[in-house]
């Protein structure tokens, strides 16, 4: 397995996306991509998903699977880094919507990120 570079490597702040609702962003906590290459967590929005990623010859590319609320949902994407230090990137919902992101380095959340929910848990009673 390839190590992800380190000017990628590390957690990032999702803060601007082309095409859904940026006020939406921090729905289920702060809108965040880790890129380590070990356990990989998305949140953004209302999806929670696990992330593979892989270096390419120009930035990262990822999948994704996971669920948007409690519908189990997988996808795609890639950054690349920016001059400014940010990342550039896309992320495809598949057989679905698609949208380009920027996104700035973070720290490690304190608290981890929830794995996403099984379509199972819609129906479970507490």
């Amino acid at each position: 397995m390839t190590e992800i570079p380190s000017e990628y490597r590390g957690w990032w702040r999702i803060v601007d996306t082309s095409q859904w609702a940026n006020d939406g962003l921090d729905l289920l906590g702060p809108a965040i991509l880790s890129l380590t290459g070990h356990a990989d967590r998305l949140r953004m929005h209302c999806l929670l998903a696990d992330v593979n990623c892989k270096p390419t010859k120009s930035g990262v590319s990822f999948t994704w699977k996971g669920a948007w609320e409690y519908d189990q949902m997988s996808g795609s994407g890639r950054v690349s880094l920016g001059k400014d230090g940010r990342i550039n990137g896309a992320i495809r919902i598949k057989d679905g919507d698609s949208s380009t992101f920027i996104a700035v380095r973070a720290e490690e959340p304190n608290e981890p990120i929830p794995s996403p929910p099984s379509f199972r848990d819609k129906w479970r009673r507490w």
